[in-house]
């Protein structure tokens, strides 16, 4: 026997096993429905995304063929991404009848994740073209529906029609939750889907919830990032204190802490020599300031200079006189005064 006929007798030997246990699968589900007392057209119902912070959450019906056999059909979580996708479009196009039903957050904050996944599902056998005489789930019972049903504990992994349905509401809720991460690349959601990964965690306490994040589910989150900002903005009012102080030492008189406008805001305006001071104060946790252009951006510095212009024509002070634009650096190790740190820009 040559090495091409032993690979393809392993490749055979593979199949059939593969054909053996998604036959297995079909018959304990067939089994399942009989005993209950069923009969006639089975639908598998599975969802996905239950547990994220972020994004609907996904159910799945689909009838398919009392004879189908397709392999390497199986929980949607032990089976590739790759895997995946080319079973969904398997499914699709053998299956009797299916349906895929997305609940978005705003109503799974108004009905808790639960409710909302019962919704799904009773909407996804709602739309199927055939309906069913017979319901297996995974693990559930569905409220509301007039249907015999039959729920398996893990049945994605031993119901044929359930593990179908999981990968029909996985891919789908995947394929958007891929599509909302080029909407807000920020939090990462083509890698995790939405869950509690500590990446996840993190964007949301850096840049605040997005509109497709469950707003419920993020409690302790959103509290950290409260008292993230209260400890920047006390840090921040701490770091205009000493800055002032210093300022004061080195004799600047302060006239006006926090001046704000539509614009924006310029921490300090102080007066030295006869020269108008608008400062900038940045609180770091190391002595490194950088240079001037590290320090405040450009767009801070067109921002400062705007709300200068405005204080100089409010107080009457016109534009003649000299002007300065400064930034204080504060860190443990000390202050740095950098001044003339950039230029009036109109």
């Amino acid at each position: 026997m040559t090495q091409k006929e032993t690979a393809q007798q392993k490749r055979e030997a593979r199949m059939a096993a593969e054909l053996e246990r998604v036959r297995q699968m079909r018959d304990f589900e067939q089994e399942a429905v009989r005993r209950s007392g069923g009969h006639g057209y089975i639908c598998g119902i599975d969802e996905a995304g239950r547990g994220p912070l972020a994004g609907p959450v996904a159910a799945a019906a689909v009838i398919l063929p009392q004879d189908l056999l397709l392999p390497y059909l199986n929980d949607s979580k032990k089976v590739t991404e790759k895997r995946r996708e080319v079973l969904f479009e398997q499914i699709k196009e053998k299956a009797l009848a299916w349906a895929v039903v997305m609940v978005p957050p705003e109503r799974i904050d108004e009905i808790n994740i639960l409710q909302a996944t019962y919704e799904a599902m009773r909407t996804a056998v709602g739309q199927l073209a055939i309906r069913p005489d017979v319901l297996v789930n995974d693990a559930v019972t569905i409220p509301g529906l007039d249907i015999l049903q039959v729920p398996v504990i893990k049945g994605d992994a031993k119901c044929i029609s359930i593990a179908a349905a999981s990968i029909l509401a996985k891919v789908t809720r995947d394929t958007y939750m891929k599509e909302m991460d080029r909407q807000y690349p920020v939090y990462g959601f083509a890698g995790h889907k939405g869950y509690g990964t500590k990446s996840h965690c993190e964007a949301i306490v850096e840049y605040g919830p997005c509109p497709i994040h469950r707003r419920s589910f993020l409690g302790k989150i959103l509290a950290s990032r409260s008292r993230r900002a209260e400890t920047v903005q006390e840090t921040g009012r701490r770091g205009e204190d000493e800055a002032a102080r210093f300022l004061q030492e080195k004799g600047v008189a302060i006239l006006e802490r926090n001046f704000r406008d539509r614009d924006g805001e310029i921490d300090l305006i102080g007066e030295e020599d006869g020269v108008l001071l608008f400062i900038e104060v940045k609180c770091r946790s190391s002595s490194r300031c950088g240079d001037p252009g590290e320090a405040v951006t450009a767009a801070k510095q067109r921002s400062i200079c705007r709300t200068a212009l405005y204080y100089l024509y409010r107080t009457g002070r016109g534009t003649q006189g000299p002007v300065r634009f400064d930034v204080v650096c504060v860190t443990e190790k000390g202050i740095r005064w950098i001044r003339d740190a950039f230029p009036f820009q109109s």
